[in-house]
């Protein structure tokens, strides 16, 4: 286990300024080089608690710029075209990176790595995903994955697609039976 000292909140580990215990891979591979952290060491700790004052306060108000684009962007909500098979599943999966690129055309640039998706979408309908905007401001965003445009805008209105489906395949059923008894009385003259 390595030492470091948080120099930003991380979620599931601690707070700006806690000295915590973490896997040396977690800290060489991820805190250190996105300098969420530092190596506890004795001149590191002198060092943070001298600039302690003035990391505070850029936290402080890169929060509320959070926050500020979080009440603007409150409700958003973007629409995403992937084909999908009959019961729904797509054919792939939506990923962070297709969720940034549709935020970006709605107005809220992000990168990937702000998207929180606990697993890839793999199949039609509205998802919520957690987007990071700071470490301790989170926007949620709703994902409408659809096969059409028309299709999106029916699920948004909370109209039930599969219902609308087996209607359809009823109707079809229903038509197909009648051709063919049709075409049986028919054939018996």
């Amino acid at each position: 286990m390595i030492d470091v000292i948080l120099m930003q909140r991380v979620e599931k580990l601690g707070q700006m300024g806690d000295q915590v215990s973490v896997r040396p891979g977690y800290a060489r591979n991820f805190l250190l080089p996105q300098g969420k952290a530092i190596r506890a060491s004795k001149a590191n700790l002198e060092r943070f608690e001298k600039e302690r004052v003035q990391l505070e306060a850029l936290n402080l108000k890169r929060r509320e710029e959070a926050e500020r684009v979080a009440e603007r962007m409150d409700g958003l909500s973007v629409v995403i075209i992937r084909q999908a098979g009959e019961s729904g599943g797509l054919y792939g999966s939506v990923s962070a990176r297709d969720i940034a690129d549709a935020a970006k055309e709605a107005g809220l640039t992000v990168s990937r790595t702000q998207i929180l998706l606990e697993q890839p979408i793999k199949s039609l309908g509205i998802s919520s995903v957690r987007v990071e905007l700071h470490p301790e401001v989170h926007l949620p965003l709703s994902v409408n994955v659809a096969r059409s445009p028309e299709e999106a805008e029916k699920q948004a209105r909370g109209e039930d697609l599969r219902a609308e489906q087996q209607a359809e395949d009823d109707s079809l059923e229903a038509e197909l039976a009648a051709e063919l008894s049709e075409l049986g009385a028919a054939s018996e003259q």
